[in-house]
C-alpha cells in the first residue's frame, strides 16, 4: 500500500465519513482510497462550493467532514470556503495534494496561505508516519475545533507504507468537556441572584447535546429572558419566553429588552459586534458574563465583569445546583404578554410596498412560511435581503438554520444549503439567495439536481448588489457598477435540470404550494422579483455600526 491509500484509509479509520471536492491527478487517488474505505464523497462543480458544503456539512452534523482538492488552483479556487470555515472554528479537515518544486506552475505556498485565513497546517513527511500523521490532523480538527490543512506533496504520494502501518489507524477520543471552576459557578450564581433583568445569549457553542435544556432549567429559575446568536437561531424555539436572534436581526421589542437587561450572559455566544449591535445593545449599567470552554475566546470581543471556563451544559447545571430560590426576574406578567405578541418580525406592522411587477421580500417570506413544511433546514447567503429569510421564515431547532457569515462572503448560500441538506436529509432544504449570490454559486445548481434533493432555492432577486445600492445610492454616488439588467434566473434553474417559477405577486406562489404537495422529483427555483426602494432594516443598522 502506498502513502495516497494509506492516508485516504487512514481519515475514514479515524471518523471521516464525509467527503467533498473537486477530484484532479494530485488528488485522485487518496480520495478513491477514501470511497474505497466507505466514504461518502460528493463531486462538487467548484472547489469553493465544496468547502462551503463541507463547512455546512460539519456545522449540522457534529462531525469532522473532508475537503479533497488538487494541488495549487484547486486550493486557491476553495480559499473563501475554507476563510469562511477556519473563522468560524468549524472541524473540517482540508486534504490538499501538494508540489514541492518551487519552478512548477502549481507551486503555491499552502502553509502561508492557509495560515493568511486562519486555518492551521500539516503535512504527510514520510510514509513510516504517515498514517499517524493523517489521524493527528483529524484530531486536532475535532478536539481544537479548527480548520486544519492537511498537505499531501506528490513525491510522497506513491511511496510504499510499512506492512502493517493502517493498523495504528484510529478515531479520537470525544473532545474532553470543560468543568467550570467551583469559584467561577459560586461568582455566576451571585451574579444571578443579584439581577432582576437578566437576559442569556446563546451562540454556537450552545448548540451541543444537552445545552438546551440546561439553559431552559437556569433561565426559568433565575427568570432569564432567552436569545441566540444568529448561528444558534432555532435553540429555544417554543419556549414562551424566546427573544429569537439578538443583534442586528433583533426585532423591536427583543432589542428594547435586551438593552433594559441589567446582567448579560453569553453562553457558548462571543457577544460581538453583530450579536450586540456594536454594544449598543448592553445598557449601560449590565453586568456582562461570557461563558466559554476555550478560555481564549473570554474578552475577545468586549469587556467583561466575569468570564467562565467551562463547557456550557456542564456550567448551567453546576449554577443551577448552587441553589438558591426561583425568581421571577425579568419574566413578568406584561413582558410575558409583550413577547407573545410581538416579539416575532411577522408579528410587526409593515406598510407592505409590493407593487404590479415587484413583490417586497416580507411578503414574499412571510408567505413562504405558511406554505413550508415546519420541518426544514434553511440556509442563508449575504446580501441586503438576508434578514428577511433569516427572521421570517421559522425554524423547528437549532439544527434548522445554517448561517455560514463569519467572513460575509456572498455566493456561499447555495453550497451552504447542499451540505446542511446532506446532514440533515429528514427535512426540507430552502436555500435563500440574493441574484448576485445565486449569479455565483450557479455551477452547483448541477450539483443539487445530480445528488436528488427535494430542494427548494429563493432568489430574492432586485438585478443588483442591494447593499451598495442603498448604501452608496443615498449620498448621489453612480450605482451603474452594482446595478444589472434582468436576469431570467428561473430560465437559467431550468437548464440544469429545475422545475422554477418567477413570482412578481402573492398569487404566483401557487406554484409553490402545488410542488411542496407533490411529489417533488425535481428542485424548485423561485425568481422572486423583489422590491428594491430601500435598504433592509439590518443592513441600516450595521451601515450606522461603522
Amino acid at each position: 500500500m502506498n502513502v495516497a491509500e494509506a492516508v485516504g484509509r487512514a481519515l475514514v479509520a479515524a471518523g471521516v465519513e464525509q467527503v467533498f471536492g473537486v477530484v484532479g491527478s494530485g488528488n485522485f487517488h487518496p480520495t478513491n482510497a477514501m470511497v474505497a474505505a466507505g466514504a461518502w464523497f460528493v463531486a462538487a462543480r467548484h472547489e469553493g462550493g465544496a468547502a462551503t458544503m463541507a463547512d455546512a456539512y460539519a456545522r449540522m452534523s457534529g462531525t469532522v467532514a473532508a475537503l479533497s482538492v488538487h494541488q495549487g488552483p484547486g486550493l486557491t479556487n476553495a480559499v473563501t470556503g475554507i476563510a469562511e470555515a477556519a473563522k468560524s472554528r468549524t472541524p473540517l479537515l482540508v486534504l490538499a495534494a501538494e508540489v514541492t518544486e518551487p519552478r512548477s506552475n502549481f507551486y503555491v505556498d499552502q502553509d502561508a496561505l492557509a495560515h493568511a485565513v486562519g486555518a492551521v497546517t500539516a503535512r504527510i513527511t514520510s510514509a513510516e508516519d504517515a498514517v499517524e500523521q493523517a489521524c493527528a490532523a483529524v484530531r486536532r480538527a475535532l478536539h481544537e475545533r479548527r480548520t486544519v490543512l492537511l498537505n499531501l506533496p506528490l513525491p510522497m504520494q506513491a511511496v510504499e507504507v510499512p506492512d502493517g502501518a493502517l493498523a495504528q489507524a484510529a478515531a479520537p477520543p470525544e473532545r474532553a468537556v470543560v468543568e467550570p471552576s467551583a469559584a467561577e459557578v459560586t461568582a455566576l450564581a451571585r451574579l444571578l441572584e443579584q439581577a432582576r433583568r437578566p437576559v442569556f445569549v446563546a451562540g454556537r457553542g450552545a448548540r451541543g447535546p444537552g445545552c438546551r435544556e440546561a439553559l431552559d432549567a437556569l433561565a426559568e429559575h433565575q427568570g432569564a429572558l432567552l436569545a441566540t446568536s444568529a448561528v444558534a437561531r432555532g435553540l429555544f424555539h417554543g419556549n414562551p419566553w424566546s427573544l429569537d436572534v439578538s443583534g442586528g436581526f433583533a426585532s423591536p421589542l427583543a432589542a428594547e429588552l435586551i438593552q433594559g437587561a441589567d446582567l448579560i450572559v453569553g453562553w457558548g455566544c462571543a457577544l460581538n459586534m453583530w450579536t450586540m449591535r456594536h454594544g449598543r445593545l448592553i445598557g449601560p449599567e449590565a453586568t456582562v458574563v461570557q461563558v466559554d470552554d476555550d478560555a481564549s475566546a473570554l474578552g475577545a470581543h468586549r469587556a467583561l465583569d466575569l468570564g467562565v471556563t467551562g463547557d456550557v451544559a456542564r456550567t448551567a447545571r453546576r449554577v443551577l445546583d448552587a441553589g438558591g430560590e426561583p425568581r421571577q426576574g425579568y419574566r413578568t406578567p406584561e413582558v410575558g404578554a409583550a413577547v407573545a405578541e410581538r416579539v416575532h418580525w411577522r408579528d410587526v406592522p409593515y406598510d407592505d410596498t409590493s407593487g404590479r411587477d415587484r413583490i417586497d421580500p416580507r411578503t414574499l417570506s412571510i408567505a413562504l412560511d405558511d406554505i413550508l413544511p415546519r420541518e426544514r433546514v434553511i440556509g442563508v447567503d449575504s446580501g441586503n435581503f438576508m434578514g428577511h429569510p433569516s427572521m421570517y421564515l421559522s425554524v423547528p431547532d437549532q439544527d434548522g438554520f445554517c448561517f455560514t457569515q463569519a467572513f460575509q462572503s456572498i455566493g456561499l448560500g447555495l453550497a451552504t444549503t447542499i451540505g446542511a441538506a446532506l446532514a440533515r436529509p429528514d427535512r426540507l432544504p430552502v436555500a435563500a439567495l440574493g441574484d448576485g449570490g445565486a449569479m455565483m454559486g450557479a455551477a452547483d445548481f448541477d450539483t443539487v439536481r445530480r445528488l436528488g434533493l427535494p430542494m427548494l432555492v429563493v432568489v430574492y432577486n432586485d438585478d443588483a448588489y442591494g447593499a451598495e445600492v442603498h448604501h452608496f445610492g443615498p449620498d448621489g454616488h453612480p450605482l451603474g457598477l452594482v446595478e444589472f439588467p434582468p436576469t431570467d434566473v428561473a430560465a437559467v434553474a431550468r437548464g440544469y435540470g429545475f422545475e422554477a417559477v418567477t413570482v412578481r405577486s402573492r398569487a404566483d406562489l401557487k406554484a409553490v404550494e402545488d410542488w411542496v404537495a407533490g411529489p417533488r422529483s425535481a428542485p424548485l427555483l423561485i425568481d422572486a422579483k423583489v422590491v428594491r426602494d430601500h435598504g433592509s432594516w439590518w443592513l441600516e443598522e450595521a451601515f450606522r455600526g461603522h
